[in-house]
C-alpha cells in the first residue's frame, strides 16, 4: 500500500510503501508519548525504507532521545516547522522506517485489535482500554508488526 503523509504546516511531505499499514499499536513510552503522543501514547506502522520518498527535506529535524547516559540509535524525524512527528528511523533496522499514524494522510484501514505496549511507562490520567479487542503489555511484546499482521491475514494490500 502506498502511503503519503505530511506535517501540519505542509512543509514537508513524505511518501512510502507499507505491507503493514494497520495501525494497531500504541506505545505509551515516556518518549513516545512526549513527542508524539497526544492520547498518550504514539502509534506507528512500518514501511520499506529504499521507497521513502521527502519534499521539504531542509525542514526535516532528528531527535535522538537520552537514555540515561546513552543516546538511542533510534531518530524520530520530525518538521521543524511545526514539529509534527513524521516517522521513526533506526540504524539497527535499516530495511524498515516507521511512520507515525497520524501523520499518513492516506486512509489507513482499521485495525481488528489493538496493543498496548510500555504500560509501566504511562502516564497516570492515561485509560488504557482492556477487555475484546486489545492486549496489554507492560514493556514489548514478544510480536513484531510485520508478525503481527501475518498472524492475521493482513500482510499486503488491505
Amino acid at each position: 500500500m502506498r502511503l503519503d503523509g505530511s506535517c501540519h504546516c505542509g512543509a514537508v511531505r513524505f511518501s512510502l510503501d507499507s505491507e503493514t499499514p494497520y495501525p494497531f499499536m500504541h506505545c505509551y513510552c515516556s518518549i513516545c508519548r512526549k513527542t508524539a503522543g497526544g492520547g498518550g501514547y504514539a502509534i506507528n506502522i512500518m514501511g520499506r525504507a529504499e521507497t521513502l520518498q521527502v519534499r521539504g527535506k531542509d525542514k526535516l529535524s532528528v531527535y535522538q532521545a537520552r537514555m540515561g547516559d546513552e543516546l538511542s540509535p533510534c531518530r524520530r524525524h520530525f518538521c521543524r516547522v511545526c514539529g509534527s512527528a513524521l516517522w521513526i528511523s533506526d540504524p539497527r533496522w535499516p530495511d524498515w522506517v516507521y511512520p507515525q499514524a497520524s501523520a499518513i494522510d492516506t486512509p489507513l484501514p482499521r485495525p481488528p485489535e489493538l496493543v498496548h505496549l510500555m504500560l509501566k511507562f504511562a502516564a497516570p490520567w492515561v485509560e488504557v482500554p482492556e477487555g475484546h479487542g486489545s492486549a496489554v503489555f507492560q514493556e514489548y511484546p514478544d510480536i513484531s508488526i510485520e508478525d503481527w499482521h501475518r498472524q492475521r491475514g493482513l500482510h499486503g494490500d488491505p
